[in-house]
Protein backbone atom coordinates (compact mmCIF):
# COMPACT_ATOMS: atom_id res chain seq x y z
CA UNK A 1 0.00 0.00 0.00
CA UNK A 2 0.77 3.98 -0.76
CA UNK A 3 -0.66 6.72 0.75
CA UNK A 4 -3.31 7.06 -2.17
CA UNK A 5 -3.95 2.84 -3.20
CA UNK A 6 -3.71 -0.53 -2.04
CA UNK A 7 -3.98 -3.63 -4.18
CA UNK A 8 -7.31 -6.28 -3.47
CA UNK A 9 -7.43 -9.39 -5.20
CA UNK A 10 -4.60 -8.78 -8.18
CA UNK A 11 -6.89 -5.20 -8.21
CA UNK A 12 -5.20 -1.59 -7.66
CA UNK A 13 -7.71 0.46 -5.67
CA UNK A 14 -8.02 3.78 -4.21
CA UNK A 15 -8.02 4.53 -0.04
CA UNK A 16 -10.53 7.08 0.32
CA UNK A 17 -8.87 7.60 4.25
CA UNK A 18 -7.36 6.56 7.68
CA UNK A 19 -9.60 7.16 10.55
CA UNK A 20 -9.54 5.94 14.20
CA UNK A 21 -12.75 4.88 14.00
CA UNK A 22 -14.97 3.28 11.02
CA UNK A 23 -18.93 2.79 11.31
CA UNK A 24 -20.42 0.83 9.23
CA UNK A 25 -24.23 1.82 9.26
CA UNK A 26 -25.61 5.35 9.16
CA UNK A 27 -29.08 4.30 11.19
CA UNK A 28 -29.68 5.77 14.75
CA UNK A 29 -27.37 3.65 16.49
CA UNK A 30 -24.96 4.25 13.32
CA UNK A 31 -24.85 7.91 14.24
CA UNK A 32 -25.20 7.76 17.95
CA UNK A 33 -22.20 5.80 18.00
CA UNK A 34 -20.15 8.63 15.34
CA UNK A 35 -21.46 11.65 17.61
CA UNK A 36 -19.77 9.68 20.98
CA UNK A 37 -16.55 8.88 19.16
CA UNK A 38 -15.80 12.02 17.53
CA UNK A 39 -16.82 13.97 20.60
CA UNK A 40 -14.70 11.90 22.50
CA UNK A 41 -11.55 12.85 20.32
CA UNK A 42 -11.12 10.02 17.54
CA UNK A 43 -11.87 11.01 13.85
CA UNK A 44 -14.27 9.10 12.60
CA UNK A 45 -15.80 8.24 9.05
CA UNK A 46 -19.65 7.24 8.88
CA UNK A 47 -20.14 4.37 6.01
CA UNK A 48 -23.80 4.83 4.70
CA UNK A 49 -25.02 2.60 1.59
CA UNK A 50 -27.66 5.10 1.11
CA UNK A 51 -28.39 8.71 0.72
CA UNK A 52 -29.69 9.82 4.48
CA UNK A 53 -29.03 8.96 7.47
CA UNK A 54 -31.39 7.35 9.66
CA UNK A 55 -31.65 3.86 8.27
CA UNK A 56 -34.52 2.40 9.63
CA UNK A 57 -36.63 5.27 10.97
CA UNK A 58 -36.04 7.11 7.17
CA UNK A 59 -35.21 4.93 5.03
CA UNK A 60 -37.48 2.21 5.80
CA UNK A 61 -40.46 4.75 7.02
CA UNK A 62 -40.29 3.18 10.53
CA UNK A 63 -42.18 5.68 12.70
CA UNK A 64 -43.23 6.53 14.91
CA UNK A 65 -40.82 5.84 18.06
CA UNK A 66 -41.82 3.12 20.50
CA UNK A 67 -42.59 4.63 23.79
CA UNK A 68 -39.97 3.81 27.01
CA UNK A 69 -39.86 4.92 30.76
CA UNK A 70 -36.39 4.18 32.03
CA UNK A 71 -33.76 6.65 31.40
CA UNK A 72 -31.66 7.48 28.33
CA UNK A 73 -28.26 8.86 27.33
CA UNK A 74 -27.61 12.59 26.05
CA UNK A 75 -27.96 11.69 22.37
CA UNK A 76 -31.10 10.66 22.80
CA UNK A 77 -32.36 13.87 24.11
CA UNK A 78 -30.39 15.61 21.64
CA UNK A 79 -32.01 14.26 18.92
CA UNK A 80 -35.46 14.78 20.38
CA UNK A 81 -34.54 18.42 21.06
CA UNK A 82 -32.90 18.65 17.46
CA UNK A 83 -36.65 16.90 16.06
CA UNK A 84 -38.52 19.79 18.14
CA UNK A 85 -36.31 22.81 16.47
CA UNK A 86 -37.40 21.87 13.40
CA UNK A 87 -40.78 21.55 14.02
CA UNK A 88 -41.49 18.12 15.19
CA UNK A 89 -44.09 17.65 17.54
CA UNK A 90 -42.29 14.76 19.00
CA UNK A 91 -44.63 13.53 21.80
CA UNK A 92 -48.62 13.03 21.30
CA UNK A 93 -51.18 15.74 23.36
CA UNK A 94 -52.04 11.82 25.15
CA UNK A 95 -48.87 11.94 27.25
CA UNK A 96 -48.27 8.30 26.86
CA UNK A 97 -44.32 9.00 25.83
CA UNK A 98 -44.53 8.30 22.11
CA UNK A 99 -42.15 10.57 20.11
CA UNK A 100 -42.87 10.54 16.80
CA UNK A 101 -41.70 12.10 13.46
CA UNK A 102 -41.30 12.48 9.94
CA UNK A 103 -38.72 10.56 8.15
CA UNK A 104 -37.06 13.98 6.53
CA UNK A 105 -37.08 15.62 9.74
CA UNK A 106 -35.21 12.34 11.40
CA UNK A 107 -32.49 12.47 8.53
CA UNK A 108 -31.96 16.00 8.60
CA UNK A 109 -31.61 16.33 12.64
CA UNK A 110 -29.44 13.41 12.69
CA UNK A 111 -27.14 14.52 9.98
CA UNK A 112 -26.60 18.05 11.64
CA UNK A 113 -25.53 16.55 14.92
CA UNK A 114 -23.16 14.11 13.74
CA UNK A 115 -21.19 16.50 11.54
CA UNK A 116 -21.63 19.16 14.36
CA UNK A 117 -19.50 16.75 16.29
CA UNK A 118 -16.91 16.52 13.61
CA UNK A 119 -17.74 13.46 12.30
CA UNK A 120 -17.15 12.66 8.26
CA UNK A 121 -20.01 10.57 5.92
CA UNK A 122 -19.14 8.39 2.97
CA UNK A 123 -22.52 8.08 1.80
CA UNK A 124 -23.62 5.29 -1.22
CA UNK A 125 -21.11 3.17 -0.27
CA UNK A 126 -21.86 -0.49 0.32
CA UNK A 127 -19.65 -3.06 2.47
CA UNK A 128 -18.04 -5.14 0.30
CA UNK A 129 -15.59 -7.23 1.87
CA UNK A 130 -12.90 -7.05 4.95
CA UNK A 131 -9.10 -7.56 5.22
CA UNK A 132 -8.38 -9.19 9.05
CA UNK A 133 -5.14 -9.70 9.98
CA UNK A 134 -4.27 -10.96 13.45
CA UNK A 135 -8.10 -11.14 15.04
CA UNK A 136 -7.88 -7.34 14.00
CA UNK A 137 -9.96 -5.64 10.66
CA UNK A 138 -7.59 -3.81 8.90
CA UNK A 139 -9.76 -2.22 6.14
CA UNK A 140 -12.97 -2.33 4.52
CA UNK A 141 -13.55 -2.57 0.78
CA UNK A 142 -16.36 -0.60 -0.21
CA UNK A 143 -18.77 -0.55 -3.48
CA UNK A 144 -18.68 3.16 -4.53
CA UNK A 145 -19.11 5.40 -7.80
CA UNK A 146 -15.51 5.18 -8.01
CA UNK A 147 -15.20 1.07 -8.22
CA UNK A 148 -14.17 -0.45 -5.26
CA UNK A 149 -12.25 1.40 -2.73
CA UNK A 150 -10.67 1.18 0.70
CA UNK A 151 -11.41 2.84 3.95
CA UNK A 152 -8.63 2.29 7.19
CA UNK A 153 -9.48 2.38 10.85
CA UNK A 154 -7.82 1.97 14.12
CA UNK A 155 -11.27 0.13 15.18
CA UNK A 156 -14.99 -0.51 14.01
CA UNK A 157 -18.24 -0.33 14.76
CA UNK A 158 -21.03 -2.67 13.04
CA UNK A 159 -23.98 -0.50 13.16
CA UNK A 160 -25.48 -2.08 10.32
CA UNK A 161 -28.39 -3.74 11.48
CA UNK A 162 -27.48 -7.39 9.65
CA UNK A 163 -24.15 -7.72 11.72
CA UNK A 164 -22.79 -7.79 8.09
CA UNK A 165 -19.38 -6.22 8.86
CA UNK A 166 -18.78 -8.87 11.86
CA UNK A 167 -20.21 -11.73 9.45
CA UNK A 168 -17.56 -10.51 7.22
CA UNK A 169 -15.02 -9.92 9.52
CA UNK A 170 -15.42 -13.96 10.57
CA UNK A 171 -17.29 -13.12 13.89
CA UNK A 172 -19.57 -15.71 15.10
CA UNK A 173 -23.21 -14.72 14.36
CA UNK A 174 -26.34 -16.69 14.94
CA UNK A 175 -30.28 -15.90 12.80
CA UNK A 176 -33.54 -16.65 13.20
CA UNK A 177 -35.30 -19.17 15.67
CA UNK A 178 -35.07 -22.63 16.43
CA UNK A 179 -35.64 -23.19 12.76
CA UNK A 180 -33.48 -20.54 11.22
CA UNK A 181 -36.54 -18.43 10.29
CA UNK A 182 -36.34 -14.72 11.19
CA UNK A 183 -38.91 -12.30 12.28
CA UNK A 184 -41.28 -11.12 9.44
CA UNK A 185 -40.13 -8.08 7.29
CA UNK A 186 -42.44 -5.37 6.02
CA UNK A 187 -42.32 -3.02 3.41
CA UNK A 188 -43.25 0.27 4.77
CA UNK A 189 -45.49 3.02 2.68
CA UNK A 190 -47.05 6.23 3.08
CA UNK A 191 -50.08 8.19 1.96
CA UNK A 192 -51.42 11.73 1.46
CA UNK A 193 -54.56 13.75 0.89
CA UNK A 194 -56.19 11.73 3.51
CA UNK A 195 -59.11 13.63 5.83
CA UNK A 196 -58.23 12.23 9.01
CA UNK A 197 -60.82 13.50 11.42
CA UNK A 198 -63.30 11.28 8.68
CA UNK A 199 -61.03 8.32 8.92
CA UNK A 200 -61.42 8.66 12.63
CA UNK A 201 -65.04 9.14 13.20
CA UNK A 202 -65.15 6.28 10.75
CA UNK A 203 -63.14 4.33 12.84
CA UNK A 204 -64.57 5.15 16.16
CA UNK A 205 -68.39 4.61 15.07
CA UNK A 206 -67.73 1.03 14.24
CA UNK A 207 -66.90 1.01 18.55
CA UNK A 208 -63.09 0.39 17.88
CA UNK A 209 -61.15 -0.12 21.16
CA UNK A 210 -58.02 -0.23 20.00
CA UNK A 211 -56.61 3.28 19.01
CA UNK A 212 -57.31 5.57 22.67
CA UNK A 213 -56.45 8.80 20.52
CA UNK A 214 -60.21 10.08 19.83
CA UNK A 215 -58.62 13.93 19.35
CA UNK A 216 -55.61 15.71 19.14
CA UNK A 217 -52.44 15.76 16.35
CA UNK A 218 -51.70 12.19 16.91
CA UNK A 219 -54.31 9.23 15.50
CA UNK A 220 -53.10 5.26 14.99
CA UNK A 221 -55.50 2.64 13.82
CA UNK A 222 -55.34 -1.59 13.18
CA UNK A 223 -56.27 -3.96 11.88
CA UNK A 224 -55.25 -7.98 12.01
CA UNK A 225 -56.74 -10.54 10.52
CA UNK A 226 -59.07 -12.75 12.50
CA UNK A 227 -58.42 -11.11 15.52
CA UNK A 228 -61.60 -9.49 15.92
CA UNK A 229 -60.74 -5.21 14.70
CA UNK A 230 -63.44 -3.82 14.22
CA UNK A 231 -62.23 -3.04 10.08
CA UNK A 232 -62.11 -6.47 9.81
CA UNK A 233 -65.33 -6.80 7.88
CA UNK A 234 -64.39 -3.72 5.44
CA UNK A 235 -61.01 -5.32 4.68
CA UNK A 236 -63.07 -9.06 3.67
CA UNK A 237 -65.35 -7.35 1.61
CA UNK A 238 -61.97 -5.62 -0.18
CA UNK A 239 -61.11 -9.36 -0.55
CA UNK A 240 -64.53 -10.56 -1.65
CA UNK A 241 -64.68 -7.51 -4.31
CA UNK A 242 -60.56 -8.55 -5.47
CA UNK A 243 -59.28 -5.40 -4.32
CA UNK A 244 -57.33 -7.25 -2.02
CA UNK A 245 -55.80 -10.92 -1.18
CA UNK A 246 -56.16 -13.05 2.05
CA UNK A 247 -52.40 -12.18 2.62
CA UNK A 248 -53.11 -8.61 2.77
CA UNK A 249 -55.42 -8.74 5.79
CA UNK A 250 -52.29 -10.15 7.46
CA UNK A 251 -51.42 -6.94 9.58
CA UNK A 252 -52.81 -3.31 9.01
CA UNK A 253 -51.37 -0.91 10.76
CA UNK A 254 -50.96 3.13 10.36
CA UNK A 255 -49.61 6.46 12.48
CA UNK A 256 -49.93 10.39 11.94
CA UNK A 257 -47.43 12.10 10.60
CA UNK A 258 -46.16 15.32 11.93
CA UNK A 259 -45.41 18.17 9.92
CA UNK A 260 -47.28 16.22 7.09
CA UNK A 261 -51.46 17.12 7.51
CA UNK A 262 -53.42 14.69 5.90
CA UNK A 263 -50.18 11.94 5.75
CA UNK A 264 -50.28 8.78 7.25
CA UNK A 265 -47.55 5.98 7.25
CA UNK A 266 -48.30 2.79 7.31
CA UNK A 267 -46.66 -0.52 9.34
CA UNK A 268 -47.71 -2.67 6.56
CA UNK A 269 -47.93 -4.77 4.44
CA UNK A 270 -45.84 -7.79 6.44
CA UNK A 271 -44.12 -9.80 3.99
CA UNK A 272 -44.88 -13.38 5.67
CA UNK A 273 -43.15 -15.62 2.44
CA UNK A 274 -39.99 -13.46 3.71
CA UNK A 275 -38.81 -16.24 6.23
CA UNK A 276 -35.06 -16.11 5.17
CA UNK A 277 -34.05 -12.21 6.17
CA UNK A 278 -30.47 -13.44 5.54
CA UNK A 279 -30.98 -14.55 1.78
CA UNK A 280 -30.26 -11.94 -0.86
CA UNK A 281 -32.63 -13.73 -3.40
CA UNK A 282 -35.63 -13.80 -0.64
CA UNK A 283 -35.03 -10.04 0.41
CA UNK A 284 -35.39 -9.39 -3.70
CA UNK A 285 -38.73 -11.34 -4.40
CA UNK A 286 -39.91 -10.15 -0.99
CA UNK A 287 -39.58 -5.93 -2.52
CA UNK A 288 -41.36 -7.28 -5.56
CA UNK A 289 -44.12 -9.23 -3.12
CA UNK A 290 -44.34 -6.14 -0.92
CA UNK A 291 -44.71 -2.86 -3.77
CA UNK A 292 -47.74 -4.97 -5.40
CA UNK A 293 -49.64 -5.24 -1.87
CA UNK A 294 -48.79 -1.90 -1.46
CA UNK A 295 -50.73 -1.13 -4.41
CA UNK A 296 -53.62 -3.30 -4.05
CA UNK A 297 -53.74 -1.76 -0.47
CA UNK A 298 -53.71 1.54 -1.59
CA UNK A 299 -56.33 1.48 -4.29
CA UNK A 300 -58.51 -0.44 -1.23
CA UNK A 301 -58.08 2.33 1.24
CA UNK A 302 -58.85 4.95 -1.86
CA UNK A 303 -62.24 2.90 -2.91
CA UNK A 304 -63.56 1.79 0.31
CA UNK A 305 -62.19 3.74 3.36
CA UNK A 306 -64.03 7.10 4.57
CA UNK A 307 -61.88 9.27 4.70
CA UNK A 308 -59.45 8.16 1.42
CA UNK A 309 -61.51 9.42 -1.19
CA UNK A 310 -58.77 11.92 -2.63
CA UNK A 311 -55.88 10.21 -1.25
CA UNK A 312 -52.69 9.26 -3.03
CA UNK A 313 -49.46 7.08 -2.25
CA UNK A 314 -47.01 9.64 -1.45
CA UNK A 315 -43.63 6.75 -0.94
CA UNK A 316 -42.59 3.78 -0.23
CA UNK A 317 -39.92 2.96 2.07
CA UNK A 318 -36.56 2.18 0.00
CA UNK A 319 -35.57 -0.50 2.02
CA UNK A 320 -36.97 -3.46 3.87
CA UNK A 321 -38.00 -2.76 7.57
CA UNK A 322 -36.02 -5.41 8.48
CA UNK A 323 -36.64 -6.62 12.22
CA UNK A 324 -33.71 -9.17 12.61
CA UNK A 325 -31.51 -11.50 10.76
CA UNK A 326 -28.12 -12.18 11.68
CA UNK A 327 -27.20 -11.42 15.23
CA UNK A 328 -23.83 -11.41 16.79
CA UNK A 329 -22.49 -14.14 19.00
CA UNK A 330 -20.48 -11.93 21.66
CA UNK A 331 -19.09 -12.90 25.12
CA UNK A 332 -22.29 -13.26 26.74
CA UNK A 333 -25.79 -13.67 25.14
CA UNK A 334 -28.81 -11.81 26.25
CA UNK A 335 -31.67 -13.92 26.58
CA UNK A 336 -35.34 -13.74 27.58
CA UNK A 337 -34.59 -14.85 31.07
CA UNK A 338 -32.80 -11.56 31.43
CA UNK A 339 -36.09 -10.06 30.55
CA UNK A 340 -38.62 -11.58 32.79
CA UNK A 341 -35.48 -10.96 35.98
CA UNK A 342 -34.96 -7.38 34.64
CA UNK A 343 -31.13 -8.36 34.95
CA UNK A 344 -28.95 -6.16 35.85
CA UNK A 345 -24.76 -6.48 35.07
CA UNK A 346 -21.91 -4.47 36.49
CA UNK A 347 -20.93 -3.63 32.85
CA UNK A 348 -24.83 -2.53 31.85
CA UNK A 349 -24.22 0.38 29.37
CA UNK A 350 -27.84 0.46 28.31
CA UNK A 351 -31.24 -0.30 29.25
CA UNK A 352 -34.35 -1.53 27.48
CA UNK A 353 -37.93 -1.50 28.58
CA UNK A 354 -40.04 -2.70 25.16
CA UNK A 355 -42.01 -5.82 25.18
CA UNK A 356 -40.78 -8.56 23.57
CA UNK A 357 -42.73 -8.45 20.73
CA UNK A 358 -42.26 -11.27 17.84
CA UNK A 359 -43.81 -10.88 14.45
CA UNK A 360 -43.03 -14.55 13.58
CA UNK A 361 -43.41 -14.88 9.71
CA UNK A 362 -44.42 -18.98 10.58
CA UNK A 363 -46.17 -18.65 14.04
CA UNK A 364 -47.59 -15.14 14.14
CA UNK A 365 -47.78 -12.55 16.71
CA UNK A 366 -46.06 -13.66 20.21
CA UNK A 367 -45.84 -10.36 22.93
CA UNK A 368 -44.61 -10.92 26.23
CA UNK A 369 -45.07 -8.16 28.68
CA UNK A 370 -44.82 -7.99 32.08
CA UNK A 371 -43.23 -4.63 33.14
CA UNK A 372 -44.45 -1.68 34.62
CA UNK A 373 -43.48 1.54 34.12
CA UNK A 374 -39.67 2.15 35.08
CA UNK A 375 -39.24 -1.65 35.19
CA UNK A 376 -35.63 -2.02 32.53
CA UNK A 377 -33.18 -4.70 32.02
CA UNK A 378 -29.44 -3.80 31.40
CA UNK A 379 -27.50 -4.65 28.26
CA UNK A 380 -23.95 -5.70 29.12
CA UNK A 381 -21.02 -4.33 26.98
CA UNK A 382 -19.61 -8.18 26.38
CA UNK A 383 -23.43 -8.31 24.43
CA UNK A 384 -21.38 -6.22 21.87
CA UNK A 385 -17.91 -7.61 21.74
CA UNK A 386 -16.74 -10.99 20.98
CA UNK A 387 -13.68 -12.69 21.15
CA UNK A 388 -12.51 -13.32 17.68
CA UNK A 389 -12.44 -9.93 16.16
CA UNK A 390 -10.69 -7.89 18.79
CA UNK A 391 -10.91 -4.27 17.37
CA UNK A 392 -14.87 -4.95 16.61
CA UNK A 393 -17.65 -3.41 18.65
CA UNK A 394 -21.14 -4.40 17.43
CA UNK A 395 -24.64 -2.20 18.45
CA UNK A 396 -28.53 -2.02 17.65
CA UNK A 397 -30.57 -4.84 16.85
CA UNK A 398 -27.44 -7.30 15.56
CA UNK A 399 -26.13 -7.89 19.27
CA UNK A 400 -25.40 -11.02 20.97
CA UNK A 401 -29.08 -11.77 22.01
CA UNK A 402 -31.47 -14.84 21.83
CA UNK A 403 -34.30 -14.77 18.95
CA UNK A 404 -37.07 -13.81 21.64
CA UNK A 405 -34.78 -11.08 23.69
CA UNK A 406 -33.40 -9.65 20.52
CA UNK A 407 -37.36 -8.65 20.00
CA UNK A 408 -36.99 -6.43 22.77
CA UNK A 409 -33.98 -4.71 22.36
CA UNK A 410 -34.74 -3.42 18.58
CA UNK A 411 -36.49 -0.27 19.06
CA UNK A 412 -35.19 3.29 18.79
CA UNK A 413 -34.75 4.54 22.00
CA UNK A 414 -32.42 1.51 23.17
CA UNK A 415 -30.31 1.29 20.01
CA UNK A 416 -29.23 4.73 20.61
CA UNK A 417 -28.64 4.26 23.28
CA UNK A 418 -26.21 1.82 22.66
CA UNK A 419 -24.62 3.44 19.89
CA UNK A 420 -23.92 5.74 22.26
CA UNK A 421 -21.93 3.23 24.18
CA UNK A 422 -19.77 1.74 21.15
CA UNK A 423 -18.99 5.37 20.83
CA UNK A 424 -17.92 5.91 24.65
CA UNK A 425 -15.91 2.49 24.21
CA UNK A 426 -13.73 3.84 20.85
CA UNK A 427 -12.90 7.03 22.46
CA UNK A 428 -11.75 4.82 26.00
CA UNK A 429 -9.72 2.26 23.88
CA UNK A 430 -8.19 5.08 21.60
CA UNK A 431 -7.30 7.05 24.76
CA UNK A 432 -5.56 3.77 26.42
CA UNK A 433 -4.73 2.07 23.15
CA UNK A 434 -6.49 -0.78 23.47
CA UNK A 435 -8.44 -3.27 21.42
CA UNK A 436 -12.18 -2.70 21.85
CA UNK A 437 -12.89 -6.25 23.06
CA UNK A 438 -10.80 -5.34 25.77
CA UNK A 439 -12.74 -2.25 27.04
CA UNK A 440 -13.50 -3.18 30.70
CA UNK A 441 -17.33 -2.49 30.34
CA UNK A 442 -17.36 -1.36 34.27
CA UNK A 443 -15.29 1.40 33.38
CA UNK A 444 -16.89 2.20 30.32
CA UNK A 445 -20.18 2.39 32.10
CA UNK A 446 -19.35 5.02 34.78
CA UNK A 447 -17.35 6.94 31.68
CA UNK A 448 -21.17 7.08 30.22
CA UNK A 449 -22.69 8.62 33.57
CA UNK A 450 -26.04 8.48 34.55
CA UNK A 451 -29.23 7.91 32.26
CA UNK A 452 -31.77 10.39 32.82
Amino acid sequence: MNEATMVYAGHTIPVLGCYDTVIVGGGSTGVSAGICAAQGGCRTMLVEKSIRLGGTCTNALVTPMMKSFTGHYSNFYAIENRLKQHGCVVRDSIGTEMRWFNAETMAQSIEELYLEAGGEILYDAALCDCLVEQAQIQCLILATAQGLCAVYGKQYVDASGDAVLAHAAGAPVDAGDENGNNQMSSLRFEMGGIDIEAYRKYVFSLGDTYSIFTQGEYYESAMVGGRNFVLEPLFQAGVAEGLLHPEDLRYYQTFSLPGKPGCLSFNCPHLATLTKNTSAMARSRAITEGRQMIHRLVLFLQKKMPGFEHSFLLQEASMLGVRESWRLNGVYCLTEEDYTQQARFADGVARGDWYIDVHSATKGLFHQNNYRDGDYYEIPYRSMICRQVENLVVAGRCISATFLMQASIRILPTVIDMGQAAGAACALAQKNKIPLNRVDGTHLRENLGEMR
